[in-house]
């Protein structure tokens, strides 16, 4: 049995807990699964990097509304794809060696393997099939989620992709059918629909992106709906496949086929296999690790962060939290609460989403006194260079106090144009101080957001 001061299960944003305050002491890292985690490998990182190319292939595809002819002569899946992971494998490969090598850590273990709690801060770790005992001062659960599957898909036997995989597919498919309508789903569609593939999404709900503000979703839907073959309120009864691809049935009778089938119906913490009861470790019904405020599980000395217990599933979260609990693990008389106010959140489909705050329903059931102000892109100058016609920048704010509640907005570069309502939300700027306390480039596409303020019903002072 080996004993650490502190044992790490998962190597995303549990990676960088490994600070300096650990350089005199032991300290382990389990992977069993993807070096460097979900963002780096599967993720944030490589999925924008594939929607920055769907973005040219979109852009020129409209480029003659402008004036300008251009044709999109040919998509070179294979090079679009080995330029992503290109950079990102040897990065991922790097962390991996040298966390393995031990790097300039010398006290740092890792262990490429499967942990599973045996008892109180006590791992059962396997390894190439040899299993060694480890035990912790302290234990971080960080291991991350991964991709849900429907019963239905898993026992028809037909094959699938999900986001794990998808990007590394070795052709480009005619065809594509997507289960889901949340944000993995709407980006994929975007990017395979913008290289040439003909897509189909099958959603359950009357809306894609539900969890938007009802505005921004209802717009969106009728946006995919003009650009993608999308059912709604739809189920699948059964699932085939013969050389052709995939072939669906619908539980209205109809049928969605395509050449390959990607599931994107959400993703689930990966904690059942840990052996949490073993560990004393108390978790939500959905599976999440319960934490409190400072990421303490209800066992002495076991933490979490992240996807495994928090119900965001965003990497800016995770940094977060591991910022918090870095400095938690070795000041035990000054914790850091874990930061979960006003949190953004950006979907990179097209057109591009993002949004922090509270819905408009969600200000009114909360007992605000609501002002609402929807700004259209097409109503400003950079609007009107653009063309735009569908975009939306929109504003929730309590009419009393002047404060912002939330923001949503659709549009380009809707998660840049955001950042500013970001920064006053989480430091009291009102409206009011937001929309005339500084200047605004003209003509500039930020321009829909001072609009967007100078719009709301809110004091404004002398």
């Amino acid at each position: 049995m080996t004993h650490y001061d502190l044992v790490i299960i998962g190597t995303g944003s549990g990676n960088s807990l490994v600070t300096p305050d650990f350089n005199d002491k032991r300290v382990a890292v389990i992977e069993k699964g993807l070096f460097g985690g979900t963002c780096l490998n599967v993720g944030c990182i490589p999925t924008k990097m594939f929607v920055y190319a769907a973005e040219v292939a979109t852009a020129i595809r409209g480029a003659s509304r402008y004036g300008v002819d251009a044709s999109l002569d040919q998509v070179r899946w294979a090079d679009i794809r080995d330029r992503v992971f290109g950079r990102i494998d040897p990065i991922a490969a790097g962390g991996k060696n040298y966390r393995v090598s031990g790097g300039d850590a010398q006290n740092t273990t890792a262990y490429l393997g499967t942990a599973t709690f045996t008892g109180p801060r006590e791992l059962s770790v396997e390894v190439d099939g040899v299993t060694e005992q480890v035990t912790g001062d302290q234990v971080v659960i960080a291991t991350g989620s991964y991709a849900t599957v429907p019963p239905v898909v898993e026992a028809s036997g037909v094959a699938y992709e999900t986001s794990d995989t998808v990007m590394r597919l070795d052709a480009l498919p005619a065809s594509m059918v997507i289960l889901g309508g949340g944000f993995i789903a709407t980006e994929f569609a975007h990017v395979f629909s913008s290289l040439g593939v003909e897509v189909t999404i099958v959603n359950r709900g009357a809306q894609l992106l539900r969890k938007e503000d009802t505005e921004i979703s209802e717009a969106f839907t009728q946006i995919a709906q003009d650009t993608w073959d999308v059912r709604l309120n739809r189920t699948v009864s059964t699932l085939a496949s013969d050389d052709r691809g995939v072939h669906l049935t619908l539980d209205d009778g109809t049928t969605a086929d395509g050449e390959v089938l990607l599931v994107a119906t959400g993703r689930a913490p990966a904690t059942a296999d840990l052996g949490l009861d073993l560990a004393g470790v108390e978790r939500h019904d959905d599976g999440r690790v319960r934490v409190d405020e400072f990421g303490r599980t209800n066992a002495e000395g076991v933490w979490s962060l992240g996807d495994a217990s928090n119900a965001y599933q965003l990497k800016h979260v995770a940094n977060a939290e591991a910022r918090a609990i870095a400095h938690n693990l070795t000041h035990p008389d000054d914790l850091r609460e874990l930061n979960h106010r006003h949190v953004p959140a950006g979907v990179f489909t097209h057109p591009q989403i993002a949004s922090v705050g509270m819905t408009e329903e969600q200000a009114r059931e909360a007992g605000h006194d609501v002002t609402v102000k929807t700004q259209a892109y097409g109503d400003t100058a950079y609007g009107w260079a653009m063309e735009d016609t569908t975009s939306l920048c929109k504003l929730v704010a309590d009419r009393a106090t002047g404060q912002l509640l939330g923001a949503h907005i659709m549009g380009p570069n809707a998660t840049t144009v955001i950042q500013p309502v970001i920064q006053a939300m989480n430091f009291g700027l009102s409206a009011a101080d937001m929309a005339r306390g500084q200047y605004w480039i003209h003509p500039a596409m930020i321009e829909v957001l001072e609009n967007a303020l100078l719009g709301l019903d809110v004091p404004h002072g002398e």
